[in-house]
């Protein structure tokens, strides 16, 4: 049987494993990685020249960050490895792409998404505001440039990055103005059964809360974020947001922090015909694959939190396990007792998964309650009034009809930051559930591209 063309997109924790464990079959497989860097976004690696240690950039994920990138290095003069590289558009067994201008064409066998996620954010009166990020690239910041976002700074949302993040922030010495979780504690009792499937983890996720308060960190639970403050010449001046009592409060800030666990990058899946599933527990929609990453499409898998978000530990795994699946289709050997390992400690972090979804929900009522003039979406200053109006107006009551009404989702970001609120406010003004409005279909470019090109096939 011929060697397979295997393509890997995305050179995180789930591609690194992925490419292992083909390599080890005999398989040389194309790398393909936005990022200038291998390492995905948890475990993005500094700029060449920087000379902060693993301990410094990664706290206690440390370890697993050093073991990942010395992987990566032994393997990569083994791969045919493309870093700073975009996969736009997936069609008819080919990805299109580009990298500083040129353009590229490369035809595949088998594909393996490992896409991974990024930052759910719900709108918020003056969200729009400069100064205003969200948790993912506040921790890009101080990641990649070292730098602290703003002299003073919010953190407000939900989920375990809300707090990773924070006390990053005030492990690098920044001024941490407030963390502010729209989760009650309630909430996070009530999942404790599920989150104590990995009690390790959960170990970890107290230690970061207990630096917060050691920290003298402002933390407020079960809140109601109102509005960011601010004009747009000054930029954001602080956040004004209701308490767990009822209480309104207002916290001086220069910047805010904003994110609600995350989503996964399912664009290109989308592309590529593969079909996507409503999840309940977390609310929004996941590719549908099967307990080892393979998708509907024959010879296309997915693995990490571009299929499901369990964190860089599963990630790992499932890049093992999908690179099983596709030699098992091909006929190729597999150790079963290894397969089954990484099968049964996935399926112990999915209970966790959903732990998680159940201990720090998405704010579905927070987006009934947006005032008319709040912004849902930001590239386009989509407003929740005119995302409303053509609602009643127009009867679009489906998430692809609107979007083709008001233009939301229509900029820069492709409905990533947009499309799971505005899919939120319609459900709310109809009174339907969300699962019913849909979901924003993906379209190519998946992200903005030079218009400057040369061709290259390869």
């Amino acid at each position: 049987m011929a060697t397979p063309r295997v393509v890997i997109v995305g050179a995180g924790p789930a591609g690194t494993r992925c490419a292992e464990t083909l390599l080890g079959a005999g398989i040389k497989p194309i790398l393909i990685d936005e990022n200038r860097r291998d390492g995905g976004q948890i475990y993005r690696r500094q700029p060449e020249g920087f000379k902060r240690d693993y301990a410094t950039l990664y706290g206690s994920e440390a370890d697993k960050a050093r073991a990942l990138h010395q992987t990566f290095d032994r393997l990569r003069s083994q791969l045919d490895y493309r870093p700073d590289t975009l996969v736009w558009n997936i069609a008819e067994g080919q990805l299109f792409c580009v990298s500083q201008g040129r353009h590229s064409t490369i035809e595949y066998d088998a594909l393996i998404l490992c896409t991974g996620a990024t930052d759910r954010l719900m709108p918020l009166k003056g969200w729009q505001l400069a100064g205003t990020y969200s948790l993912g690239g506040s921790q890009i910041a101080l990641k990649a440039q070292s730098v602290s976002i703003g002299h003073s700074v919010v953190f407000m949302g939900s989920g375990p990055l809300l707090y990773l993040v924070a006390s990053q922030y005030v492990k690098a010495g920044a001024n941490v103005a407030a963390v502010l979780d729209t989760s009650p504690l309630r909430k996070r009792i009530a999942a404790l059964p599920k989150l104590l499937a990995r009690p390790a983890l959960l170990l970890t996720g107290m230690t970061l809360l207990a630096r917060l308060y050691l920290a003298r960190v402002k933390v407020h639970l079960g809140v109601q974020p109102l509005q960011v403050l601010g004009d747009e010449y000054s930029g954001v001046s602080g956040v004004s947001f209701k308490t767990g009592s009822g209480s309104v409060m207002q916290i001086e800030a220069d910047a805010v922090a904003l994110g609600y666990h995350l989503r996964p990058e399912t664009q290109l899946a989308d592309l590529a015909g593969c079909q996507l599933q409503f999840d309940e527990v977390s609310g929004q929609w996941l590719l549908a694959v099967d307990d080892e990453g393979r998708t509907s499409v024959r010879g296309v898998y997915a693995a990490g939190d571009g299929a499901r978000i369990r964190g860089a530990d599963a990630a790992e795994q499932a890049g093992r396990l999908a690179a099983m699946a596709l030699l098992a289709d091909r006929q190729l050997p597999v150790d079963a007792a290894v397969r089954q390992q990484h099968k049964a400690s996935l399926a112990v972090m999915e209970r966790f998964r959903v732990g998680l979804s159940e201990a720090f929900p998405w704010p579905v009522a927070q987006a009934k309650a947006l005032p008319d003039e709040a912004i849902v979406c930001r590239c386009e200053m989509i407003t929740a009034g005119e995302l409303r109006g053509v609602v009643r107006q127009k009867g679009a009551c489906e998430v692809n009809r609107a979007k083709a009404f008001s233009r939301v989702g229509m900029g820069r970001c492709q409905g990533r930051y947009c499309s799971q609120g505005g899919a939120e406010v319609i459900a709310a003004e109809v009174g339907i559930p969300v699962v019913e409005v849909g979901r924003q279909r993906g379209q190519a470019p998946v992200k903005p591209l030079s218009m400057q090109m040369e061709e290259v096939i390869s």
